[in-house]
C-alpha cells in the first residue's frame, strides 16, 4: 500500500478500532517522512522554534521553510518533556458531514488519537479535555504507555451532542492549567469568534503553547450545493431554506473571512492556526504539531 493511503480519511473510515486507526495514521506519517528528502526530520522537529524579530536570519532553516512555508530556526539546547492536552469540542455541529467518509468529529478524534501516540512515543505526558457549554471530561496528563489506552477508551466513546460555549470552556481551561503546557484544540469554531479569540489569548498569556486545529467539512469550505437547499442548525434545530446558487459567492467570501480572521488573530497572539477540512490527509496537521511541540522558546 502506498504511504499516502495511510493518511487518507476514506481509508481510515474502514478501520473500526480507534487504536488501529491511530497506529495506521502514525505509521503512514512516519514512513512518509523517511521516504521523503527530509529523512530524519522527525528528530529535527524537536529542535526548532518559530522565527521571531531579533533572531539571526542566518539561523533560518530553509528546509523547514520549503516544507511548511513558515520561518523556523534551529534550537540545539537539551530536549525537555512538554505536557500536552488534547482539547475536544463536543458540540453537535461537529457531527456534520455532507459526503465525506468522516464527520468533523470523527476526523478530529482520529487526529487526536494519532497525536496521543506521538506524544507518548516521545515520552511527553498528555491528557484529555472535552467540552460543550463547559468542560465535561478532564483526564490528567501522564507519559506512561497505559495512558494511550486511557485516552483512546474515552475518545472512542465520545459523541458530538452538546450545545457549545467555546469561549467559556477555554477560559475555564486557562484557569485550570497551573503549568505551561501544549494545548491542542480541535473545533469547528462555529460560534461568535470574539469570545473564542479572547479565551485563546488568555491561554497564551498564561504561558501555554496553543495549536488550534480548525476542522471543517469539505462542503462547509467549498459549498457544492445547487438549487433550493434547506440548512439546519444542529444545536438549535432551526432551519433555513436558501437558493444555493444565489448565495454561493456570498457564503464563500464569508467562510474565507472567517478563517482569515482566526489566522490573523492567532498569528498576532503567537498561536498556531491549522485550517483543515475532512477531505485532507492527516499529515499536514501532524507536521504542524511536530514543528510546534516545544513552543517558541
Amino acid at each position: 500500500m502506498a504511504v499516502e493511503k495511510y493518511l487518507k480519511p476514506e481509508v481510515i473510515r474502514h478501520i473500526s478500532r480507534l487504536d488501529l486507526r491511530a497506529q495506521f495514521i502514525v505509521k503512514g506519517f512516519l514512513q512518509g517522512m523517511h521516504a521523503s528528502p527530509f529523512h530524519g526530520f522527525s528528530v529535527e522537529f524537536s529542535e526548532h522554534r518559530r522565527y521571531a524579530q531579533g533572531d539571526n536570519p542566518d539561523d533560518i532553516d530553509w528546509l523547514v521553510y520549503a516544507k511548511t512555508d513558515k520561518y523556523y530556526i534551529k534550537k540545539f539546547e537539551a530536549e525537555t518533556n512538554l505536557t500536552g492536552y488534547l482539547v475536544m469540542d463536543l458540540s453537535a455541529s461537529m457531527g456534520y458531514t455532507h459526503d465525506q467518509e468522516l464527520t468533523k468529529f470523527e476526523y478530529s478524534i482520529c487526529l487526536a488519537a494519532a497525536l496521543c501516540y506521538l506524544m507518548i512515543h516521545q515520552n511527553d505526558p498528555v491528557g484529555l479535555i472535552t467540552f460543550g457549554e463547559k468542560i465535561v471530561d478532564c483526564l490528567p496528563p501522564k507519559s506512561k504507555r497505559q495512558q494511550i489506552g486511557n485516552i483512546l477508551s474515552i475518545l472512542a466513546k465520545l459523541e458530538p451532542r452538546d450545545k457549545t460555549d467555546i469561549g467559556h470552556s477555554l477560559t475555564q481551561l486557562a484557569a485550570m492549567l497551573k503549568h505551561s503546557s501544549l494545548v491542542m484544540i480541535f473545533s469547528d469554531l462555529l460560534t461568535d469568534p470574539d469570545e473564542v479569540i479572547a479565551a485563546l489569548r488568555r491561554l497564551r498569556h498564561g504561558g501555554h503553547d496553543v495549536i488550534l486545529f480548525h476542522v471543517l467539512d469539505q462542503a462547509e469550505v467549498e459549498f457544492p450545493f445547487e438549487g433550493l437547499v434547506e440548512l439546519r442548525d444542529p444545536e438549535s434545530n432551526e432551519t433555513l431554506e436558501i437558493n444555493a446558487d444565489a448565495y454561493r459567492s456570498e457564503y464563500l467570501e464569508e467562510i474565507r473571512n472567517f478563517r482569515s480572521l482566526y489566522e490573523v488573530e492567532c498569528r498576532q497572539s503567537g498561536i498556531d492556526y491549522v485550517p483543515l477540512d475532512t477531505s485532507m490527509q492527516f499529515d499536514r496537521a501532524l507536521t504542524e504539531y511536530l514543528i510546534n511541540r516545544r513552543g517558541r522558546g
